[in-house]
């Protein structure tokens, strides 16, 4: 079953995304221009502007991050058309709307794609549809592709929009219905027929949203991929005010006297925890190559590292042993249940060098909130959780009855990197678990509508020593156009030139034959 399941997601993997899309070429009904002040009827929608994009050649296009440093292909000519729902003017007489684009190819494959957003948006992403793509987005595909700014405009962490009421919802729930329904009427009215299927790919506040999409909408999607979902940012807040004040309590001081958390392990003891978690984990999948595939027979323990008698270079200090056990264990309250999941043990918790440093790079620093907990009250801080409106809608965690969405047909992927420094891999392995037993159970549930992966060594949404290109985008649409579940898709990256691995759908993980080239994807089946 291994081998067929790993023959069949390199036949997923093999066929050109470009060219397995294109089962359509569908021209415009009307000049981009003309679309420049439609207003959807019986709505406050309305197209702002309209403009033509030419092709751009490969390597000139780069999206916002997380995501690939270039667009490596070439995108097609489009037309852009910028517009806004709900125009208002709000709290302390600022203006409002939820502004979004569209861009639609001049040879449109018949699909439809909403990109998810990130942080707490207040921008619009370039439409290029590039998570969790590999190296093809989904607007080189031929897919029309909506991104949108959620409801407002700012920083990505700007939180200030939360004094305006409807801001505040639109954020939260109601922006990836609206703007879904606007992008579909420009996209009939401009090709003068429907989308013949839709589909989601997002990751961090985007992960959140495709949940977000299964649940509050779910007629409005076929297919739906979910990255590291921010689902309870108010939970994972605390696990990492939990880490980090494990990690202050021993930190060295700045000369004001606080506490540098992030200084807690020099570089060389980064790399000392990094190598030891390798030692105890790599192998279990049957090859030593820096990436643990294993998870679930991975015990390490902290422990091993502790100094027998002085400080040393090869060793750490008992507080540091102390420091490590407790931060990755996870926050607990005073009756002793967990308030957020512990953090893996991977190959990519010290990552430095990139957009998103690993947990132990940054001292667990969030986001958002404080960058110093020099002390924690789990059960304040949980009730606090507990005690806000906006945790509570925002928060996509506890919803799992998805029945009238699998029951049309629709299929979920979901992918998390293991070292991820923000989110917990193992809160959307629980979610995706209690989500299964739900519907049906596990066995059920992956045969009919959802799979997770997996990725080790990779960070929030990208990035690190790690194979970070995969494309599950191909996948989810083989699933639900031609009925063939991803038992895995092959993953690259440029962290490790010429090498490729299955990332098989969980609980199954890649292993190592025990023969054939160990940098291909080949020698390797899902067990």
């Amino acid at each position: 079953m291994a081998c067929l399941a790993l023959v069949a997601a390199i036949t997923v993997i093999a066929i050109s995304p470009a060219s397995a899309d294109d089962s359509a070429n569908i021209p415009p009904a009307l000049k981009c221009a003309d679309l420049t002040g439609w207003k959807l009827p019986g709505s406050t929608a309305s197209v702002t502007k309209a403009e033509i994009v030419p092709e751009a050649p490969p390597g000139t296009v780069q999206p916002s991050p997380p995501a690939p440093a270039t667009i490596s292909v070439a995108l097609p000519q489009n037309c852009r058309a910028d517009g806004v729902v709900d125009q208002r003017v709000g709290v302390e007489g600022k203006p409002y709307a939820i502004g979004f684009a569209v861009a639609l190819p001049d040879r449109w494959n018949g699909r439809f794609l909403f990109q998810g957003g990130g942080g707490l948006n207040g921008s619009i992403r370039p439409p290029l549809g590039y998570q969790a793509a590999g190296e093809v987005p989904a607007l080189a595909r031929g897919f029309v592709v909506v991104s949108t700014d959620s409801g407002h405009q700012g920083a990505v962490f700007d939180a200030s929009f939360l004094k305006d009421q409807e801001a505040a919802l639109n954020f939260a729930t109601a922006s990836v219905g609206k703007v879904t329904m606007a992008a579909k009427a420009i996209v009939a009215h401009y090709y003068g027929q429907p989308a013949k299927h839709s589909y989601f790919t997002g990751c961090s506040t985007g992960g959140r949203e495709g949940m977000l999409a299964s649940a509050r909408y779910p007629e409005q999607f076929d297919g739906i991929v979910a990255g590291a979902p921010a689902m309870r940012t108010g939970n994972s807040n605390i696990g990492l005010a939990w880490a980090n004040a494990a990690f202050s309590q021993i930190a060295p001081k700045d000369a004001s006297g606080k506490p540098e958390p992030a200084k807690t392990f020099s570089a060389d003891e980064r790399k000392l925890i990094t190598n030891a978690i390798l030692e105890a984990c790599d192998a279990k999948d049957g090859v030593r190559d820096g990436l643990i595939f294993d998870g679930k027979a991975c015990q390490f323990d902290p422990g091993v590292l502790t100094c027998n008698g002085s400080k040393t270079d090869s060793c750490l200090a008992p507080p540091q042993v102390d420091a490590l056990k407790k931060a990755f264990a996870g926050p607990k309250n005073s009756r002793g249940t967990p308030v957020y999941p512990p953090f893996p043990w991977d190959s990519g918790v010290a990552a430095e060098g990139v957009a998103i440093p690993g947990i132990l790079a940054t001292g667990a620093r969030s986001p958002v909130g404080p960058p110093v907990w020099d002390s924690i009250d789990v059960d304040q801080l949980e009730d606090r959780v507990n005690a806000s409106g906006m945790d509570r809608l925002a928060n996509t965690a506890y919803w799992t009855n998805l029945s009238s969405y699998f029951g049309r047909g629709g299929k979920l992927l979901f992918y998390h990197g293991v070292s991820d420094p923000w989110f917990s891999a193992e809160d959307t392995v629980n979610y995706y678990e209690r989500m299964a037993a739900e519907s049906g159970g596990m066995e059920m549930v992956r045969e009919t509508s959802s799979r997770a992966f997996r990725v080790p060594g990779m960070g929030h949404c990208s990035s690190g020593a790690t194979l970070d290109r995969f494309d599950l985008l191909s996948a989810v649409v083989n699933w639900v156009e031609d009925g063939k579940a991803p038992d895995a898709v092959v993953a690259t990256g440029p962290a490790f030139p010429g090498r490729s691995r299955p990332l098989c759908a969980y609980p199954q993980h890649a292993q190592y034959k025990g023969q054939g080239d160990p940098e291909s994807a080949g020698s390797f089946e899902c067990k």
